[in-house]
């Protein structure tokens, strides 16, 4: 059983998800959010850095950036491997925290170090109990949903069964999370995505931008680019009719995008309900935590 952790005054966590390549060297506004929504430079920030093949030199730059910015109490957590991972210190270390970074690399590494573990609950335990921030970028935000996408390229024109899922860490509990979205091409990826799982939102996330979700609350897009939304729950598709490989038919996907400064309340005046009545279910389901896995 883990060790209690008393609540804050913050009754519903936050997540930043961050599409990757974030800036670390100039105004390092996703950064600075990161520490604002945690609590402040005084706060208790803690990073994970299990995706990494190189977490030495990861750790170098996200301090050295953090420091610039005037955080006093940044650490690395000891989570390398599965047996890091049921470290009682490891996770004393975690549920400490006030904020927690999860750093890019490979999803599937990350997974595979914390799925299931007394880590992986102790990162359910301070977001649903406790409130924190969770961050993460790249592959750290790829995790943040249920279904993951573990691996799959983009195609020029959109195929059925081009990419393969696994679980992540369920933060996120109605959408799939891609990232490098614009930079990399990945909206036939994601549209891929959506056909084999037309009951959850697709949601792409550029480069240096982050979507902050207030669990049953709101989102708020920050950063340089924007965050896609693709909404197939009412779609109609060819999906159970052709081959993997063979060419998607998608008719009535509703996509939304939401550039840097975008913020929606999932609550809003009654006024602007039938304008934007589109969105805002799908921000409905987008604010939707997963179930909390203590």
């Amino acid at each position: 059983m883990l060790p209690h952790v008393e609540g804050n005054n913050r009754v519903n966590g936050k997540l930043l998800i961050i599409g990757g390549a974030e800036d670390r060297q100039n105004e390092k506004e996703i950064l600075r959010n990161f520490i604002e929504l945690s609590g402040g430079i005084h706060a208790k920030l803690k990073f994970i850095l299990a995706a990494s093949s190189e977490p030495a030199s990861v750790w170098a730059s996200y301090s050295n950036a953090f420091k610039n910015l005037g955080a006093t109490n940044i650490e690395p957590i000891a989570l390398l491997s599965r047996e890091d991972a049921h470290n009682p210190d490891v996770v004393s270390n975690i549920l400490s925290a006030d904020g927690i970074f999860m750093t890019g690399g490979d999803q599937n590494r990350l997974m595979a170090e914390i799925w299931e573990t007394p880590a992986f609950r102790a990162i359910h335990q301070v977001f649903h109990i406790k409130g924190i921030c969770i961050a993460g970028t790249s592959a750290g935000a790829a995790v943040m949903s249920r279904q993951m996408i573990a691996q799959g390229q983009a195609p020029i024109i959109t195929e059925k069964d081009v990419v393969s899922f696994d679980i992540g860490l369920g933060l996120v509990s109605m959408a799939i999370i891609d990232q490098h979205f614009s930079q990399r091409r990945r909206l036939t990826r994601l549209l891929s995505a959506l056909a084999q799982r037309p009951d959850l939102l697709g949601v792409g996330i550029d480069e240096n931008t982050g979507l902050v979700i207030t669990v049953n609350e709101s989102i708020e897009v920050i950063g340089a680019g924007a965050v896609t939304i693709l909404d197939g729950r009412e779609m109609i598709s060819n999906y159970d009719q052709i081959e993997a490989q063979e060419k998607l038919e998608l008719l009535g996907v509703k996509m939304h995008l939401l550039p840097s400064g975008s913020r929606y309340s999932a609550k809003i005046p009654r006024a602007e309900e039938k304008r934007i009545a589109s969105l805002m279910n799908a921000i409905s389901y987008l604010v939707l935590p997963g179930p909390a896995r203590i």
